[in-house]
């Protein structure tokens, strides 16, 4: 396996190391690996880096293994450490039982809430304080749409994050680059795209804004547009918190004139 990045996967993932305060040196990051091609790729990226930098930071892996009997991705992800020489803890769950449950109305936030609590005991128990995850500029944007069409909330991926509770870091070194650009590099990381997917992977929330993404991307600068529109210094002339209804009621009842 040839281990090299060309000059926009560097450039970007340095960018958003800079800009975020990401790694410190001598640091150990623990790279959350999915089985997909993007936390593949986070990895082959950073143990690069971690030779061809002044950080000086270790690499270590993690995968979490759902359960499923059709799950065919951790000979992949062993084979991917090993040729990276990278350490993988591999843990094993019954995470599947609660999301395939029919009563189950939101499986992809119910896993996301195991596995990260899997990956944190984890880090608490072996003393790490970084975990990487493979998040990369286009799922940011769909995570801010989403949370603006079905909570009603300017909120999105954060590029990192303090766990207070679990005094624990995530970070997300891939942020700046596009999807496509991750999956320019798959024959690099010689993932093979017959991996079996999540049976929920091309349902939900998501795959609905990616649908309307796609209608859009005939004009590039709307997707810059709406990362513009993340950062904080772009909020302009938004509406007051609305007041709460009892004090709403009281306002309106008082410019009624009384009889």
């Amino acid at each position: 396996m040839d281990l090299y990045l060309d000059k926009i996967h560097n450039n970007k993932i340095m960018e958003a190391i800079a800009e975020f305060n990401l790694i410190n040196p001598e640091e150990n990051i623990l790279v959350a690996l999915s089985g997909g091609k993007d936390s593949a790729f986070l990895l082959y990226a950073l143990k690069i880096l971690s030779k061809h930098t002044t950080l000086n930071f270790t690499v270590d892996a993690i995968t979490v293994d759902l359960g499923f009997k059709s799950s065919n991705h951790l000979s992949y992800l062993q084979y991917l450490s090993e040729q990276l020489e990278v350490n993988l803890k591999v843990i094993e769950t019954d995470i599947y039982k609660y999301i395939l449950n029919k009563e189950e109305n939101n499986p992809c936030a119910k896993c996301a809430h195991f596995k990260k609590g899997a990956l944190v005991n984890y880090m608490r128990n072996n003393g790490y304080k970084k975990l990487a995850f493979g998040h990369h500029y286009d799922d940011a944007i769909e995570t801010f749409l989403i949370s603006i069409l079905y909570s009603g909330q300017l909120k999105t991926l954060q590029p990192k994050r303090y766990l207070s509770r679990n005094e624990v870091f995530i970070i997300r070194p891939l942020i700046y680059l596009r999807e496509k650009r991750i999956a320019s590099a798959k024959n690099r990381i010689e993932f093979n795209d017959s991996i079996n997917k999540c049976p929920y992977e091309d349902k939900g929330k998501r795959q609905e804004i990616k649908g309307l993404l796609k209608e859009v991307e005939y004009n590039k600068q709307i997707f810059y547009n709406i990362a513009s529109a993340m950062r904080e210094d772009s909020i302009r002339e938004m509406w007051p918190t609305k007041p709460a209804g009892s004090e709403l009621l009281k306002i309106i009842n008082n410019l009624w004139k009384s009889n």
